[in-house]
């Protein structure tokens, strides 16, 4: 049984389903929910980590796994194209480039040196160079979440329960307790309700609360936002990122400069502030020509010791309690080893 349908929930579902399990996955809301913090237009996938090989060899192997989840989720849909390779542009301190080729030569991650010059369109810190990564890319992620929800309907082993909203969990005995006064019971419970998951089981984590501002080009610009692939360490600060128009997606900004720990998802917050001092931070030339269309409060969770997987919580249950600024990209993995941890020579029931 698993609980949350965001993109760590409905992977984790269908890896168990792949995996010979029955599946029930129960929501709160719709499936998929557009209150999910995965539920967003696009979020990038990479694999450079300067200075760290392992985690850029690891990071590589989402790749793969996410152009495997592209072909399964879209396998009745030819084109569709939930991850659009455009490439992903990394600016950094002079000084940090030879380090970033020595670390994607000895990953074997293609990347080449480019100069800041030939991307007008971005802000750059002063001084910076660069460097591009062309397998990398953007995820459509929302549209990732529909195909996915779309793909477990379609499968006799799976069940998707939406409206079923959680308020406890027996790690010890595999049951979940609903907001109706009902109990559903199985063999196992996979909680992946994201920043929500300490409602429902023992998990200490930070909360962080991160904005983000949507954009809409001018219409001269769009031709050349489209050639225009994601790109971090922006701005003046070299804290900022950026999601460009991808498949008739809006242009995402946000910087780390802005990302605040929070006690409480709920709660007022700023929406003009703090989109001005995102719009401010420099991750776009000349960015008053441009519309803002959407102004969005993301939230994430992170615990001690930087653990984005899923954990032990009892007997018979796991969660992933933190996923990180990173807990989309790195799903499919989280959900590839709870799922091989919950392997045995019988089939079991994750009902």
């Amino acid at each position: 049984m698993v609980v949350g349908a965001g993109i760590t929930g409905l992977l984790t579902a269908i890896r168990g389903v792949l995996a010979g399990h029955r599946v029930v996955l129960l929501e709160r809301g719709p499936v998929p929910h557009p209150g999910a913090t995965s539920f967003d237009q696009h979020r990038a996938l990479r694999a450079l980590v300067v200075g760290d090989r392992a985690a850029t060899r690891k990071a590589a192997e989402l790749h793969r796994r996410w152009r495997e989840l592209d072909a399964l989720l879209c396998d009745h849909l030819p084109g569709a194209g939930l991850y659009r390779r455009v490439g992903v542009l990394q600016a950094l301190p002079p000084g940090l480039v030879p380090a970033a080729v020595g670390t994607a030569s000895a990953a074997g991650v293609p990347i080449r040196i480019v100069h800041p010059s030939a991307y007008p369109l971005l802000g750059f810190p002063r001084g910076s160079g660069a460097v591009f990564e062309p397998h990398a890319g953007t995820l459509l992620a929302d549209r990732v979440l529909h195909a996915a929800a779309r793909w477990l309907r379609h499968h006799p082993d799976a069940e998707l329960r939406p409206g079923r909203e959680a308020v406890a969990v027996d790690a010890d005995r595999a049951v979940v307790r609903l907001a109706d006064g009902t109990s559903v019971a199985g063999d196992v419970v996979l909680v992946a309700t994201g920043p929500w998951t300490g409602e429902l089981v023992d998990a200490p984590v930070a909360l962080h609360r991160q904005t983000m501002v949507y954009l809409r080009p001018p219409a001269a610009l769009a031709h050349a936002w489209a050639a225009t692939p994601t790109a971090g360490g922006l701005g003046a600060d070299g804290r900022a990122w950026l999601l460009p128009s991808v498949a008739g997606t809006l242009l995402k900004v946000s910087t780390d400069a802005v990302r605040r720990e929070v006690t409480t998802l709920a709660g007022p917050d700023d929406d003009a502030g703090w989109a001005a001092r995102v719009l401010a931070a420099g991750v776009v030339s000349d960015v008053d020509g441009y519309d803002v269309v959407r102004v969005k409060h993301c939230h994430y969770t992170t615990a001690e010791g930087g653990d984005t997987g899923f954990v032990r919580v009892g007997l018979a249950a796991w969660a992933r309690p933190a996923s990180g600024p990173d807990g989309f990209r790195t799903a499919p993995l989280a959900a590839d080893a709870v799922v091989a941890a919950l392997a045995s020579p019988t089939r079991r029931d994750l009902r």
